[in-house]
């Protein structure tokens, strides 16, 4: 596996590949790497001759009160789990290579308003405007044709594709299901914050999520009252949410009359840990016994 942490290495390497006719792909990422990551570059491998993962924890995308410093990082163990994994190249920026004037001096682009101002935005201002410039940068610097996300972070997929479709990137975006542990946890960094009793509580979560998008399914279903008792009923397994809301998959809008493609999405404080999950409507359709 091939490893790069400037602009130059990281060119060179592109170019060659470009030059023998090869296609890449990306996996963007801010490192801890688990499972779900690992899908993610399995998918990539499907999907191009080459594939790149880049690691960088992105200041820009944090506020001056969230975890930035503390959030984890494990080098080693994800070189290891790369090379596993058959990652082509490793691209370990940091901060000088992607903000060379310096993230407080940055260009910067703004995610637009009518996806990011709402849910993680409303609770996480200027949250997307770090992500859709850290991304446009990571694809400029890479030049995938393809990119992968995964659909555990579903606002910020919306966005990065609205990003690419908006500014005119030849990308193809390509969205993975949402990896899970066992008990229905969805696989998250932020997991290993958990200690034994808040992770047996926090497998909650997935199963709320699976009962509200059954029931969001069936005729007449009042969408306040189901987010409102889901709500309550997190609270009995000490999960108090940011937000559990059902809304148009294509837009995060507000349901309307005859709309069926429908998406559960909850941000919830297990102790002193954020996790967010949601889920599609059609899951409880296909698994309609």
């Amino acid at each position: 596996m091939l490893e790069a942490s400037s602009r130059q290495e990281l060119r060179e390497h592109i170019q060659a590949w470009r030059s023998s006719g090869q296609t890449i792909a990306l996996v963007p990422t801010m490192g801890n790497l688990h499972a779900g990551h690992l899908a993610l570059v399995r998918a990539a491998r499907e999907e191009a001759d080459r594939v790149v993962t880049s690691i960088y924890v992105n200041p820009t995308q944090f506020a001056a009160n969230e975890d930035l410093a503390n959030y984890p990082r494990t080098p080693e163990e994800d070189r290891e789990s790369l090379l596993q994994a058959a990652c082509d190249l490793v691209f370990t920026p940091d901060s000088n290579t992607i903000y060379p004037h310096g993230s407080d001096d940055a260009c910067m682009l703004s995610a637009p308003p009518s996806l990011a101002s709402v849910l993680e935005g409303e609770f996480r201002p200027g949250h997307f405007d770090g992500v859709v410039t850290v991304v446009s940068r990571l694809f400029n610097l890479v030049t995938p044709d393809v990119a992968i996300f995964g659909e555990k972070d579903y606002q910020q997929l919306l966005v990065i594709q609205r990003m690419v479709k908006d500014l005119g990137y030849a990308i193809n975006i390509q969205a993975l299901p949402t990896v899970r542990e066992g008990g229905g946890l969805a696989l998250s960094s932020r997991n290993r914050y958990l200690d034994a009793r808040q992770k047996v509580a926090a497998q909650n979560l997935s199963a709320v999520l699976q009962d509200v998008a059954a029931l969001a399914t069936e005729p007449g279903a009042e969408f306040q009252d189901l987010e409102s008792q889901a709500k309550k009923r997190l609270e009995n397994y000490d999960l108090i949410a940011d937000y559990l809301v059902i809304r148009r998959a294509q837009d995060l809008d507000l349901p309307r009359q005859g709309d069926r493609d429908l998406r559960v999405l909850a941000a919830v404080w297990c102790g002193k840990t954020r996790l967010i999950d949601n889920l599609n409507t059609n899951w409880a359709c296909n698994h309609d016994d």
